[in-house]
């Protein structure tokens, strides 16, 4: 059932990834403008706070080093790109196992 899941939400997060990439495509033929749809833009859209109002201070106790080169540049990065890796990730984990060539399974 877990794995099942696990490729259920992987393939609901490429299908999202691909919106994504369309909707990047189309404002790229509109605008002529080749700039992605980033994940602090997506965060924006949804919540009402600034991802800095809510993420510094969860991770401002470990540390000023994860919030500037780590986090900037995770809310940076394109939101189809990131999304299509987790997808994945999540569809490889999910993968059914391959079957033991010459062994039994009841040994």
């Amino acid at each position: 059932m877990i794995r099942f899941m696990l490729r259920f939400i992987g393939l609901i997060g490429l299908a999202l990834a691909f919106i994504l990439l369309v909707y990047d495509g189309a404002n790229w033929i509109e605008n002529k403008i080749t700039r992605p749809t980033t994940i602090e833009w997506v965060w924006n859209q949804t919540y009402s706070k600034a991802p800095q109002d809510v993420l510094k201070p969860l991770v401002a106790p470990l540390g000023n080093w994860l919030w500037d080169p780590v986090l900037q540049y995770f809310l940076a990065a394109p939101a189809s790109l990131v999304l299509a890796i987790l997808a994945a990730l999540m569809m490889l984990l999910g993968r059914k196992k391959k079957p033991l060539i010459g062994y039994g399974r009841d040994r």
